[in-house]
């Protein structure tokens, strides 16, 4: 009897949104829920990228516009885009897209390094680059949007 080949590489689940035209991805266990916008309460010397913050079922949930935070331009915000609910480290935060695409089954193996172009800045939000399907998407690291500042506004 042939054993089975063990399997070299994890397999892990990634929801895909985009930032404009740009696409990027998350790990799927990060995200608590995807809701609709909602206007938000803004916070005095706040950031740029951080819209406000909004009531989610009675905690206070800063919103961050991902946009901004990424170095784009600053979305222009309307009912058609979305706020993911994330958690990273203990803090649950929302992440301001332009729409969510779809959820990506991949392999560990396929995430490919950041371009050695890439700055520093880059580097602490882009963790990786997946090519599927003929599109290129970001993998973005969490860790890295919830600054310091942010921390201390919200």
């Amino acid at each position: 009897m042939k054993e089975a080949a063990v399997a070299t590489s994890e397999q892990r689940e990634f929801i895909t949104f985009r930032v404009g035209v740009q696409e990027f991805c998350i790990d799927i266990m990060s995200v608590r829920e995807i809701r609709g916008w909602t206007p938000a309460t803004a916070l005095p010397h706040a950031p740029t990228y951080v819209r406000g913050v909004i009531n989610l079922r009675g905690s206070v949930l800063p919103i961050i516009d991902l946009a901004e935070r990424l170095g784009f331009t600053a979305s222009d915000v309307s009912a058609r885009q979305v706020i993911i609910v994330v958690q990273v480290g203990a803090r649950i935060i929302g992440l301001l897209v332009d729409a969510v695409s779809d959820i990506l089954t991949l392999s560990t193996e396929m995430i490919q390094a950041t371009p050695g172009v890439a700055t520093h800045a880059v580097l602490d939000f882009v963790r990786g680059m997946l090519a599927i399907e003929g599109r290129m998407i970001g993998l973005i690291e969490l860790d890295g949007i919830m600054a310091i500042e942010v921390e201390e506004a919200a």
